[in-house]
C-alpha cells in the first residue's frame, strides 16, 4: 500500500471523531450561543436575530440583556446553586455506596464478576422514563416501601417521601450508581494483590493497607466516576421534575420552564451556555489529572 494511501487512511480514522464533534456539539452549541445573544420576539422561532442584511449593510445585533437578567434574578442563582448541591451530594452518596460494590466484584471470582457486573449494568436497559416511573409507585404513600414500613409496624402512618429531595436524591443516585461502579471496578480489578500481601508481611492492617494503597491506587478510577456521575446530574431534568417537589429547584427544570412554558428561547439558552461553562471547570481539572499521569508514566 503507497504513503499517500495511508495517510489518506489515517486522516480519515481521525478526522470522522472531529466530524462527529463538529456537527453534534460544535455547531449546536453555535446556534445557542446566538439564540442566547438575541432577543425573546413574538414569532417563529421566538427571537430576533442577531445577523441582519438590510440595505447592503451586514448589521450585527447582540444584546446582553439575558446575561445581565440572569444575575441579577436570584431564582437562577438558586437554581444553579441547587444543581450543584445536588450533583455533589449525589456522587458523594454514589461513591460510597459504589466504591464498595466494585472492590467487591473485582475481588470475586473471574467466573463470578461477568455476572455481577451484568446485574449492575441491567437496569440501564430500562428507559429511564419507566424506571423513575416505578420509584414513583414505590415511593408514593401507598407504594410498596410504606407498606413494608407500616407492615413490620416500624411507622404509624405513610411517610411522605415523593416529591421530596429525598425522592430526588434516590432516583438520581439509582440511575447513576453504575457509571460509578464500572470505572471504579476497572481500575481495582487491575490492582497488583502482591502489594496488600507485602503489607500484611510488614504488619500492617487491612484498613490500614485499603487506605495506604488500594485508595490512592484507585485515585483516577474514582476520578472518572465522579466526573461521570456530577457532569450530566447538574443538568438532570427527568428525575427532579418526577420525583421532586416544588421546593426542588434545578437548572435543567428551569430550562424546560423557560423554553417550553415561557418561550423565551433567549434566557434558556443563556441558562444552557452558562450551564456549560459551569461544567467545563471539573472538565478541564480532569484533563490536567489525566495529562498529569501521562507524564508521569512517560
Amino acid at each position: 500500500m503507497s504513503r499517500p494511501t495511508l495517510n489518506f487512511g489515517r486522516r480519515l480514522v481521525i478526522g470522522v471523531p472531529f466530524v462527529w464533534l463538529v456537527l453534534f456539539f460544535l455547531l449546536p452549541f453555535i446556534i445557542v450561543l446566538k439564540i442566547s445573544f438575541s432577543e425573546a420576539a413574538v414569532a417563529i422561532p421566538p427571537y430576533t436575530e442577531v445577523f441582519g442584511y438590510v440595505e447592503q449593510k451586514l448589521q450585527i445585533v447582540i444584546n446582553l440583556g439575558n446575561y445581565i437578567f440572569l444575575s441579577e434574578d436570584e431564582l437562577y442563582l438558586a437554581a444553579y446553586l441547587g444543581s450543584l448541591k445536588v450533583a455533589f451530594v449525589s456522587t458523594l452518596a454514589c461513591l460510597l455506596i459504589g466504591y464498595p460494590m466494585a472492590y467487591a466484584i473485582a475481588r470475586a471470582r473471574k467466573d463470578l464478576q461477568t455476572v455481577l457486573l451484568l446485574l449492575i449494568m441491567m437496569p440501564t436497559w430500562t428507559a429511564i422514563l419507566i424506571r423513575v416511573y416505578a420509584w414513583m409507585g414505590i415511593l408514593s404513600s401507598n407504594g410498596i416501601l410504606n407498606e413494608l414500613l407500616l407492615g413490620l409496624g416500624l411507622i404509624d402512618e405513610p411517610l411522605r417521601i415523593l416529591n421530596t429531595e429525598l425522592a430526588v436524591y434516590i432516583g438520581v443516585v439509582y440511575s447513576y450508581l453504575p457509571f460509578m461502579v464500572l470505572p471504579l471496578y476497572a481500575n481495582l480489578v487491575k490492582h497488583d494483590a502482591s502489594l496488600l500481601e507485602a503489607a500484611s508481611d510488614l504488619g500492617a492492617r487491612d484498613l490500614t493497607s485499603f487506605w495506604k494503597i488500594t485508595v490512592p491506587l484507585s485515585k483516577n478510577g474514582i476520578i472518572a466516576g465522579c466526573m461521570l456521575v456530577f457532569i450530566p446530574v447538574v443538568g438532570e431534568f427527568v428525575i427532579p421534575e418526577l420525583l421532586g417537589g416544588p421546593e426542588t429547584l434545578m437548572i435543567g427544570k428551569v430550562l424546560w420552564q423557560e423554553f417550553f412554558n415561557n418561550r423565551d428561547w433567549p434566557v434558556a439558552a443563556s441558562l444552557a451556555v452558562l450551564m456549560l461553562a459551569i461544567l467545563l471547570v471539573p472538565i478541564i481539572l480532569f484533563n490536567r489529572n489525566q495529562a498529569k499521569e501521562l507524564e508521569g508514566k512517560l
